[in-house]
């Protein structure tokens, strides 16, 4: 089985509370199932320095294919360890933390869901900012309704998509909408950034408020416009290592590397900011 097969399998999408829910049931069963492995070998080898075990790391939508980029390279670095990912909407991955949800690291697309970990206290330490985003319009590719700004999207007729207001991408295009005074009926919120740009992708919608990241990511499958009113609501994206954690040294040595040079190169490739 190839390491891409390997990946997608260990990588969850939790698309809402619902699923974070049955996330968390499902983690905690596999981890009372493996307790007696756990107890007779420890998650990392601290006497060679050597890092071992699973590193469960819930995080935001729009990180997924930087932090899988990522994952693959610290398992490289340290054979013996598997990062396993959830990615979904900061909102849904937070009260599934609090709710009980075994995991190690958290990475959140705004200091106001992370307050959510760390208001019950489940983080471990004061999480650290290390990137920041920017949202974009996707619309369909070649841009065939002409849009050309922010406004734009407010004509009749057109099927805008945005992110729920409960999710970082949806309160940070209601606080540029608000600001500019500009109404705006979407034909549906959606539960992540993911799901949003989807419905471009799928032709369900003529266009999106999403990140520049995943505009980028989605390669010619949409075409971006940005907006100068976007410079109003950018995004800071904490990173945490949890209280909980069962791996502590190997879910430090994965913050290290999202925060390290090499991290910074990946998540800037994929056009995030700088911190």
């Amino acid at each position: 089985m190839t390491r891409s097969m390997r990946r997608t399998r260990r990588t969850l999408q939790v698309a809402g509370a619902g699923a974070a829910a049955v996330l968390a049931l499902g983690a905690c069963s596999s981890s009372d199932s493996s307790d007696a492995a756990d107890s007779s070998a420890p998650a990392s080898d601290a006497a060679s320095g050597e890092l071992s075990g699973e590193v469960t790391v819930f995080a935001a939508a729009s990180l997924k294919e930087s932090f899988e980029t990522l994952g693959e390279r610290f398992e490289e670095e340290h054979p013996g360890t598997e990062v396993t990912f959830s990615f979904g909407g900061s909102d849904a991955l937070a009260a599934s933390i609090t709710g009980g949800a075994p995991a190690d690291v958290f990475a959140s697309a705004s200091p106001k869901t992370m307050k959510i970990v760390t208001d019950a206290g489940d983080a471990a330490g004061t999480p650290v900012t290390f990137v920041r985003n920017e949202l974009e319009i996707a619309t369909l590719p070649g841009n065939p309704d002409r849009i050309a700004s922010l406004k734009d999207l407010t004509g009749a007729g057109l099927k805008v998509v945005l992110c729920d207001e409960a999710v970082p991408c949806g309160a940070a295009a209601q606080k540029v909408l608000d600001a500019s005074e500009l109404k705006l009926t979407p034909v549906s919120y959606e539960e992540d950034v993911k799901s949003a740009l989807n419905k471009v992708v799928l032709k369900e919608a003529d266009a999106a408020v999403v990140y520049k990241t995943d505009v980028k990511a989605a390669g010619d499958k949409v075409e971006g416009v940005e907006f100068p009113e976007s410079a109003d609501a950018v995004n800071d994206y904490p990173i945490t290592l949890l209280k909980e954690s069962r791996n502590t040294e190997a879910a430090e040595a994965f913050i290290a590397l999202v925060r390290s040079a090499e991290g910074r190169q990946v998540l800037t490739e994929a056009g995030f900011l700088a911190p």
